[in-house]
């Protein structure tokens, strides 16, 4: 059974209740389920069918009723299909031999783009792409947005860096007094900078672990969400352990170098200045 997908507005279903003329035309085809649902049809249904509303000339037994494979350049479309048996669709389109695309399998080992190249060269009037191409092409938008967000992401880790710095200065600032202290009881300027550094550290591991924590809590909310919204099984938003290794890492740099600065600025001021300002 091979078979065509096309939008169901195009070819015009309709719902008749009743008697059908015994020579009708009758073909089984399969509703895909969001279609199924919106129309309140089931397997074994019989409806009329047909290129327009005006020429209802066939009816369809609804033979089976199919999920989809989830497609994110179809979500937003909100296209509902119908799929007929070849021959059958040909006749009731009244285009014989003629189809708008089709998809071929290649065997095991065989290399699409070569394949493609020697289909072209062999025949006109069609053209041949892998799927690999057609899949670049069509998600060129996804690749503007996900570079857009690749932006955002750059823009917020500056900031955080920047927010971070200063909630070490500040803290170190609190910690003014027990240095000065330490520095009068012979406590050495390195102890001092590797326990604000241990300290930074810390924070910034905490940090980012409770980001984590928040992000998988966020990503989980956006996808239940948007999939009862668009009723399907794609997943919107994913936070992979990749990711998860890149900001923890991320985090920890910028942490250290946040407790750096700070560290340093306090142990290069003398104790008595320490003292005074305390």
């Amino acid at each position: 059974m091979r078979a065509l997908r096309r939008p169901w507005p195009q070819a015009a279903i309709l719902l008749i209740m009743g008697a059908y003329p015994a020579a009708a035309q009758v073909s089984e085809v399969a509703l895909e389920r969001q279609l199924a649902e919106e129309l309140g049809i089931s397997v074994g249904d019989t409806f009329r069918l047909g290129s327009a509303v005006d020429s209802l000339i066939r009816l369809g037994v609804v033979a089976a009723i199919y999920e989809p494979r989830a497609d994110p350049a179809e979500i937003a479309k909100r296209e509902r299909h119908v799929r007929l048996h070849l021959p059958e669709l040909a006749a009731m389109l009244g285009a014989p031999d003629r189809v708008d695309r089709f998809g071929l399998e290649l065997r095991t080992g065989v290399p699409p783009d070569s394949a493609a190249a020697d289909l072209n060269r062999s025949a006109f009037g069609y053209r041949v792409h892998s799927s690999s191409s057609i899949a670049s092409e069509s998600s060129q938008t996804f690749l503007v947005v996900s570079r857009f967000h690749r932006a955002i992401a750059v823009i917020t880790i500056v900031a955080s860096a920047v927010f971070l710095l200063c909630i070490m200065l500040l803290k170190v600032e609190e910690r003014r007094l027990d240095a000065a202290v330490m520095r009068f009881v012979g406590v050495r300027r390195r102890t001092i900078f590797g326990a604000l550094l241990l300290e930074a550290a810390l924070v910034a591991m905490l940090g980012s672990l409770a980001g984590a924590g928040m992000g998988y809590l966020a990503s989980a909310a956006t996808n239940a969400y948007y999939r009862s919204f668009f009723d399907t099984g794609l997943t919107f938003s994913l936070i992979t352990p990749d990711i998860v290794i890149f900001s923890v890492i991320l985090s920890l740099i910028l942490g250290i170098l946040a407790g750096v600065v700070a560290a340093g600025r306090l142990v290069r001021t003398r104790a008595v200045v320490l003292w005074s300002r305390g």
